[in-house]
């Protein structure tokens, strides 16, 4: 891995996906050959991760259905609590195995690329800020670089009561990269954004 040997990859996977009304992780990546072949959000945000990342985390929820990934499963050990947990999980288990840094990712992200990550990456090691982000008018949480210490951090909020990323990075040193280009930043949030998508990458 290089330069990228202490760079941990993180998705989060567990959500309620409420708007969605199903688990956004088994989705098929819009435009995606059909049938059993089509790969699955997860399968792709894992394998564009695995090129930079190393160890590669999945956050899922307790008894989630998910393919065989490579990458090691961490199962959330209560449901409805936010992302905010997961990640300080992660961040502490992206530490044990080395890394200082983490890319935590949502799930639902068909057209994330290296590029994003390597740049985020670059960013932080030039600067050495706890939180790197994209900001393309609003902040990115879930597609951002942080650094594996924060664990602690991620703690003591959750148990003031916080389950926003917000408030994470509000309370580190945190840089935004701005961005023109959203398009890797792309969520998939209700079944008329994944046709839309898929029809655009049709």
């Amino acid at each position: 891995m290089g330069e990228t040997s202490s760079l941990a990859g993180v998705v989060l996977a567990g959500g309620a996906s409420q708007r969605m009304g199903r688990d956004k992780a088994s989705l098929p990546v819009p435009g995606s050959a059909g049938g059993s072949g089509a790969a699955t959000m997860v399968e792709h945000v894992v394998g564009v991760l695995r090129q930079r990342c190393d160890p590669v985390l999945v956050m899922a929820a307790q008894g989630q259905p998910l393919p065989d990934l490579p990458a090691r499963v961490m199962r959330d050990e209560l449901r409805g609590l936010g992302p905010l947990p997961a990640t300080g999980r992660a961040l502490r288990a992206a530490a044990e195995a080395g890394a200082r840094l983490a890319f935590v990712c949502a799930v639902d992200m068909p057209f994330l690329a290296v590029e994003l990550i390597d740049d985020l990456a670059r960013r932080a090691r030039e600067t050495g800020a706890e939180v790197v982000l994209p900001w393309d008018g609003q902040d990115h949480y879930l597609a951002a670089v942080y650094r594996t210490d924060l664990a602690d951090r991620v703690d003591a909020l959750v148990a003031a009561g916080e389950r926003k990323m917000r408030a994470l990075v509000d309370a580190s040193d945190a840089q935004r990269v701005v961005t023109s280009d959203s398009r890797p930043l792309t969520n998939v949030n209700t079944d008329a954004e994944l046709r839309g998508l898929a029809q655009a990458r049709g």
